[in-house]
């Protein structure tokens, strides 16, 4: 018997040393692929900047046609206050935007859920806004609420709005008949049946659709700039195109992109950070 217990416990001993190795390779095979997505992108950002340089002096290409990236960066440094001072009420209007429209969104695809009648009636109506082009559908907007802030973060909000509604919607159905009929067997009530069950399916299309609008907010926020603002990222881009001002007009289109990136980084590391258990899928 002691033999037996002794051979036994010589066998179990090396298990737990490969089940450690194997979890470690696989640490580090996670490790190597999060920067290799970090690494690569920047290498390939570099060269083609370092192609862009190379090719202005090479094609004899005008400054006021495509300004080489030196003279962009010279812009970025020499008027860093202009454009930063441009950038916040741009960064205003989009993260208003944002919010308003995805939380109108979340409302309205709740209503969608638990009222098919709502859907049905308001649905193709939600369509058909979201059909009108939103360089048509903004000088309306400044008409009806004036030349503020206000008409920029409804049109963001709009932009916002259907990719949320949509995703939300799909999201809160993608509920299996198991799970509501465990709910039902444990006297689960309504509220805890819809964040218990249907919010958490929901979550991961849900950010799905907010890293699209992230992205997009920002978009509507310097198209209504275009229609008339005398500050933000889209009133520069008009001046410096006028102006003929190239370096100005590329630096402030790369600040407006750098600031649409760091927002859609933003909520992907959110979705990262609060869909710990959905990560694999969201990666």
């Amino acid at each position: 018997m002691a033999n037996i217990v002794a051979g036994h416990n010589d066998a179990s001993i090396p298990a737990q040393p490969v089940k450690d190795s194997q979890l470690a390779q696989h640490l580090a095979h996670q490790r190597r692929l999060r920067w290799r997505r970090r690494i690569l992108p920047a290498i390939a950002l570099v060269l083609l900047i370092a192609l862009w340089e190379i090719a202005v002096p090479t094609f004899d290409i005008k400054s006021y046609v495509a300004p080489a990236p030196s003279a962009i960066a010279q812009v970025l440094h020499s008027k860093f206050g202009l454009l930063m001072s441009n950038l916040v009420p741009t960064a205003m209007e989009a993260i208003g935007g944002f919010l308003l429209g995805s939380a109108a969104a979340i409302l309205i695809a709740t209503a969608f859920v638990y009222r098919p009648t709502v859907e049905e009636a308001f649905f193709p109506i939600v369509v058909m806004i979201n059909a009108v082009p939103i360089v048509a559908k903004a000088p309306v907007l400044v008409l009806l609420l004036g030349n503020g802030m206000a008409p920029k973060v409804i049109i963001a909000a709009l932009i916002c709005f259907f990719p949320t509604l949509v995703n939300m919607t799909r999201g809160l159905r993608s509920v299996s008949s198991q799970q509501m009929e465990l709910m039902h067997v444990l006297s689960a009530s309504p509220r805890e049946i819809y964040f218990k069950v249907r919010l958490m399916n929901a979550l991961p299309y849900l950010f799905s659709a907010l890293k699209i609008a992230a992205a997009a907010s920002v978009v509507g926020a310097i198209v209504g700039e275009w229609i008339g603002a005398t500050r933000g990222i889209g009133a520069l881009i008009i001046q410096a195109t006028y102006a003929f001002d190239s370096p100005l007009l590329y630096a402030t289109i790369a600040v407006g992109s750098a600031f649409s990136v760091a927002f859609f980084s933003l909520i992907a590391w959110a979705e990262r950070r609060f869909l710990k258990w959905n990560v694999s899928n969201s990666n």
